[in-house]
Parts: C-alpha cells; structure tokens; sequence
C-alpha cells in the first residue's frame, strides 16, 4: 500500500524568511474551479479546487487540437488535406444540433487547416469531428488518441471520450490538467499557437468572432479556449505573456459569459502585476530525498524540471513554510526525470504555490542484501 509522504523543508523555510516577506493567498474567484500557473515552471501559482474532476465542456477540444498538432508535427497529416464531413459530424456538430459550428455542408471536403481555424476560433463542433475522423476513422478511436497522448504528457485526472467535449458521464477532466494541455501545446507547436489568438474565421460566408473574447481586451491574453455546458456553467483556458512571463489560467463553473471574462481578466492580471521572484533552487539543485525500497541507492535526490524560483506576493508578510510531498515507497527502476512528488509552499496553512519534482538520477534495482535490509525495516517500522 502506498502511502503519502511528508517531508518538511526548514532549509527552504528559512530561505524563504531571509529572502523575501512570505504571504497569504489573497486573491478569490467566483470560479468553482481556477488555477493559475508559471509556464515556464509547471508551478501553480494559485490553486482553488484544481484537482477535482469537471465536466470540460469545449475546452476539451484542446486536447483534439493538441492530438493534431502533434500529427502535424510527425508527418503524418498535412494542412492541405482535406476531410469529408460526414452526417455524423453534420448532423451532431453542426447547425442542426444547436451548438457551436463552422456551418459545414454534408459531404462537402474542408481542408485541414480550416477545420483548425473553426476548432479554435469558432469552436466548431462539427470542425472537430471531421478531424477526428479523418485521423483516426471514428470519433471513438480518435478519443483513445486523446488520451494516450494525455498519459504522455503527465494529465492524471482527465478522460476523453469524444473530441468536441459535448456532455458525457465519462469525460472527465480538471482544472490542472486543462492547464497541463495549454502549457504542452504552447511549448511544443509553436507555429501553430497563434492561431488562438486570430480575433474572427468566416467559412460558408458566414463570419464569426473569437470566442475567447480576452484576445481582443489589450491585456496581452494570446488563447486559448472557451467552454461552456449547462451543467458546468461557463469556463476558459487562457494565456498571457504580459509582465515578462508567461502564465496559464484556468477557470470554470461560473454563470455567464460576461462572469467568465472578469474572472480571467482578474486572476491573469492578480498574477502578471502581483508577484515578485525569489530564485530558490538552481538548475539540478536537489530540493530533498526520496526514500527508494529495495534499490541500488537508499535515496534518489528530487529537483525541479530546470530551476525553481518562487512568487510571492507583493507587500506580503511572515509566515513562509515548505513541505515536500510524494507517495511512499518509491520502487525501482527509478529513471532520471521520472515525476515523483511536488514541492509545496504554503502561508497560513494555505497552500500557494505547487512545483512539480523529478528524479535527479536513476535508481537501479538493489542486491539481496539491500532488498533483504528494506524490508526488515518495513516490517519493524513501516517505510520510513
């Protein structure tokens, strides 16, 4: 069984006291669910109700446009191709269906960069399910596509079963995660990205605006996506550069469209104006030590994906606490880069900033006798 385990950072602590006043979060949002995070870090800057699962509504077509960048990217699809729209994708995504569409026409053939263009732009429903199945054949396969490439780049609370993000009792994903699909698609297709911040699309003589309308608020947002259900309310994935570094928020469960726009609005501004940074940990800097049972080392040391600095709040006062936290034990092969745990620091038992941690070097499995040693300890003490 594994356990959570705790390790408290006096070290980081004091750092903390010497370098920079600690704070308190306070910043709110009337969303249900909101984070905010660093880009450059992965380090959630605020966090309310991250990790608890949500109904995505159309910001799951991000992972759909992450899955065709990525096709893009291997070769194995090009803008010039063209797919047909089928009755499924007319009749389910189209303007029959009452829902968001590039007012494709049955069997008609649109190229591949302007199903792009409506995905992202118009959030076209139909869009989305011409290009899943001109990838993968069926929208199902195509959802199979969505989530193995969701396990590669770290998503652990999300399930996709469609590529439009129409409701589902099976689809399923979180704040976090929603955020963890931003920061891999504006790292990983450049190119690409500033398509989410094209401000209209006309297809079939018909022209609409950005749906993401923070693109055109000349607060520096540059994407990414709008949502929105009856169920879950209203919600959106947006980025900024503005303030020297980029940042990812996401929020949902609010109550109209005006409300979505002003809560973005003001946790993208919280923390572009907001913030000071305090380097902490160095490039490759072990931040603590993980316990490995029945490796080749005792320990395999946790660092940051390159340094980690923290953002503490302006004018902030006195109370900076660190902890790490992984779950317990960690069994080899450990590989060098492997996500272990995750630093959190925390101000008035509030948690304000999360940096995710990784193995600084790989752990081999152990001899006998260090195999034998780890478990006389689990026996007589539980895993220490």
């Amino acid at each position: 069984m594994r356990k959570l385990r705790l390790i408290v950072l006096a070290l980081v602590a004091a750092v903390l006291a010497v370098a920079a006043p600690a704070f308190g979060q306070d910043f709110d949002t009337k969303a249900k669910f909101a984070v905010l995070m660093d880009y450059e870090s992965g380090t959630l800057l605020f966090h309310k109700n991250g990790d608890e699962r949500l109904e995505p509504a159309s910001m799951a077509k991000l992972m759909t446009i992450a899955v065709v960048f990525d096709q893009l990217q291997q070769n194995k699809l090009q803008l010039d191709d063209a797919f047909f729209i089928s009755e499924h994708a007319w009749r389910d995504g189209g303007a029959a269906s009452g829902g968001s569409t590039m007012f494709a026409e049955l069997n008609s053939q649109v190229k591949v960069s302007d199903l792009i263009r409506s995905v992202i732009i118009q959030s076209g429903n139909d869009a989305a399910i011409a290009l899943a199945e001109g990838i993968a054949g069926t929208e199902i396969s195509f959802a199979g596509m969505m989530n193995q490439l969701g396990r590669e780049i770290g998503l652990t609370n999300s399930n996709f079963v469609n590529a439009t993000g129409l409701p589902d009792p099976q689809q399923y994903s979180s704040a976090r995660d929603l955020a963890i699909i931003a920061r891999f698609i504006i790292a990983q297709f450049p190119e690409y990205y500033p398509i989410f911040s094209e401000p209209e699309f006309t297809w079939n003589k018909i022209r609409q605006l950005n749906r993401n309308t923070l693109v055109s608020m000349s607060i520096g947002v540059d994407g990414l996506k709008t949502g929105h259900t009856e169920a879950a309310g209203y919600g959106s994935v947006v980025s900024t550069a503005a303030g020297g570094r980029r940042l990812i928020a996401v929020l949902h469960g609010m109550n109209s469209m005006s409300e979505r726009a002003e809560e973005a609005r003001k946790l993208v501004t919280w923390g572009t104006r907001g913030f000071e940074l305090v380097p902490v940990y160095g490039e490759g800097d072990p931040v603590a030590y993980a316990n490995v049972y029945g490796g080749s080392e005792a320990q395999v040391p946790l660092v940051g994906k390159g340094k980690i600095d923290l953002f503490l709040p302006k004018g902030a006062k006195n109370c900076p606490q660190a902890t790490v936290t992984y779950n317990a034990p960690v069994l080899p092969p450990v590989a060098e880069g492997d996500p272990i745990g995750q630093l959190n620091v925390m101000c008035n038992d509030a948690v304000v900033q999360v940096t995710p941690l990784y193995a600084g070097a790989d752990v081999a499995e152990g001899d006998l006798v260090r195999k034998a040693t780890d478990a006389l300890k689990q026996l007589a003490f539980g895993w220490l």
